[in-house]
């Protein structure tokens, strides 16, 4: 079961993704307003993917690259109400791995998680088949 982290400043935003992902199979082992107390909670449960409100991203505190840095296989999902094409990029530039968007939609939430991840290990897996295919 994959496990993940919510970091933002809304309660209610909290717990409604929080029910759409344990809805969803996932083990929602930490949640948390700010983006310190989020760091802090990637220490202690190392999550597979951190949902982050887009505020929190764009505050200045850095915590993308901060994730980026000590945790580079975590994903990042941004969560907003407005995604433009210049936050994409802005997000995508700093290591943002996907988007949900609110209000949540159970199925597009799970979707876009899912999908995201088996990206990510079709990424890491062409990555491993090229490495072993050089040292051979």
């Amino acid at each position: 079961m994959l496990k993940a982290v919510l970091i933002d400043s809304s309660a209610v935003s909290r717990g409604l993704l929080n029910t759409v992902l344990t809805d969803g199979g996932y083990d929602v082992c930490g949640q948390t307003h700010t983006s310190a107390l989020g760091l802090a909670m990637l220490v202690k449960f190392h999550p597979h993917f951190v949902c982050i409100a887009r505020e929190l991203v764009e505050d200045g505190s850095k915590v993308v690259e901060a994730i980026r840095a000590q945790w580079p296989k975590t994903l990042i999902f941004m969560v907003s109400s407005d995604i433009d094409a210049a936050a994409l990029q802005a997000a995508h530039a700093s290591g943002v791995s996907g988007f949900i968007v609110k209000p949540f939609n159970a199925d597009t939430v799970l979707k876009t998680i899912r999908n995201t991840v088996i990206a990510m290990v079709r990424k890491q897996q062409a990555v491993s088949s090229a490495a072993s295919g050089q040292a051979g």
